[in-house]
């Protein structure tokens, strides 16, 4: 499982799990978030007629010219929408993978299967419908000068949901609640069960010690092939969530437009920092969030010893 790999390692509490996940997850989201600024504007260029003046090229090339055109500070608009969902989300899905796996096996006495991980993967996927108002907010935030010009729409994440609710109803903060939480499903069934599989792989063989070499492969390789597996649904889902009210009558017709105008590669458009947000945000979450949990498990015994 994500938080051990034998049977002779005592169990964590799951709220050690849960703890250490939100906070290594909210971690990866600051040092990683202008990357998906870069993704943002790299998906949608091309999108509105208004964005023609402007033009991103590569990841450093996007994030120069944000902080150069806009502010060095646009690179992390959407943050505290951002650290909202990893919080509520990126903390359950990951807390929660190794109880849903251990449910999935309770009756039996052999190790996990494959199939009992991505059960466990799809299951604490699902929390990411409850998180449909943040994905929203953030990435209107990140897109916005692109949506309308210099001029920004929203002032923050606050003043954004206020407007978002008021010009498009209640349910225009849930815009594309389908295909975001499919998303997340894949994302999160991918990074959980590909890291656990890697990292079980490598302990097990002998290739690596269950430490921070171990970690930081095994999150890397979580990274691409969530990276290529998450790709379409991401590229749709941030078109569809950044169109003027609309603009596409429904997320196939926003996914058949794209496929029309621009083919097979519209929906790859950001691959690279894509990779380098989530295989950098992986690395940075996995490693945090597996020292982390071993040393408050140290505090949690050392207490349970002078106790």
């Amino acid at each position: 499982t994500v938080g051990q790999t034998t049977a002779d390692v005592p169990r964590t509490m799951v709220g050690v799990k849960i703890f250490s996940a939100g906070v290594a997850a909210c971690l990866a989201d600051v040092i990683t978030f202008p990357l998906v600024a870069a993704k943002v504007r790299l998906q949608i260029q091309g999108e509105c007629q208004t964005s023609s003046a402007i033009r991103y090229k590569g990841v450093l090339g996007t994030i120069t010219t944000l902080a150069k055109k806009e502010e060095p500070m646009k690179l992390y608009s959407g943050l505290p929408a951002g650290l909202q969902r990893q919080i509520s989300f990126a903390s359950l899905r990951t807390g929660l993978y190794d109880m849903a796996q251990e449910y999935s096996t309770a009756e039996k006495e052999t190790p996990a299967s494959l199939e009992s991980k991505i059960a466990a993967g799809l299951r604490t996927g699902g929390v990411a419908v409850f998180t449909g108002p943040t994905e929203v907010v953030e990435a209107r935030l990140q897109a916005q000068s692109h949506l309308h010009g210099l001029k920004p729409c929203y002032t923050g994440t606050y003043n954004a949901d206020r407007i978002i609710a008021t010009t498009e109803g209640l349910t225009g903060l849930w815009k594309g609640t389908t295909l975001n939480l499919t998303r997340n499903i894949i994302i999160s069934c991918t990074e959980l069960v590909t890291y656990d599989l890697m990292k079980e792989t490598f302990v097990k063989n002998n290739l690596l010690a269950d430490d921070v070499p171990c970690h930081l492969v095994s999150a890397l390789i979580a990274g691409f092939c969530t990276m290529v597996l998450s790709s379409p649904a991401d590229v749709v889902k941030t078109r569809f969530i950044n169109s003027p009210p609309g603009y596409y009558t429904s997320v196939p017709k926003c996914a058949v437009t794209m496929f029309t105008k621009k083919g097979l590669p519209a929906f790859f458009n950001g691959l690279v920092p894509s990779f380098l947000r989530l295989g950098s945000w992986n690395a940075i979450m996995f490693l945090c969030s597996e020292q982390l949990k071993q040393e408050l498990m140290k505090s949690r015994q050392t207490m349970g010893c002078t106790t």
